[in-house]
């Protein structure tokens, strides 16, 4: 497991008015994502649904959480390597997948830097020029 930020885009202004369908055609505004250092913390044994990263932007901290994804993270992936499997397809070993995200997008500019630490799994962050 890895700490990251997940970094959307869209041609929309407003996407999460957007619409499922537009949505699904734009990728679920997936763009990039920053991916930090394997987490040496027993994850396996984590409540992850109630795990709190904190995130500085600009100064303000934010504070995401564990159940915003999916209510789990782990749902996510399983949900992921089911409907592959369903496709006649299979996760491998060293593929990345991300399960999204436990905090609704903020608004970047350039010259900012997005730090998130989550604890005992680690942290991570990114400058935008």
């Amino acid at each position: 497991m890895h700490p990251a930020i997940e970094i959307p885009d869209s041609r929309f202004a407003d996407f999460a008015s957007a619409g499922e369908a537009q949505l699904i055609a734009d990728n679920a505004c997936a763009h990039l994502f920053v991916l930090g250092a394997a987490t040496t913390a027993s994850w396996r044994a984590m409540d992850l649904v109630e795990e709190r990263p904190q995130i500085t932007l600009r100064g303000q901290r934010y504070l995401g959480h564990g159940k915003n994804v999916l209510g789990d993270p782990r749902i996510a992936l399983v949900w992921l390597a089911n409907e592959l499997r369903g496709l006649g397809l299979t996760l491998r070993a060293g593929e990345v997948v991300t399960t999204g995200t436990c905090h609704p997008p903020l608004p970047i500019q350039a010259g900012d830097h997005f730090a998130v630490d989550f604890g005992v799994l680690g942290t991570v962050s990114v400058g935008f020029e």
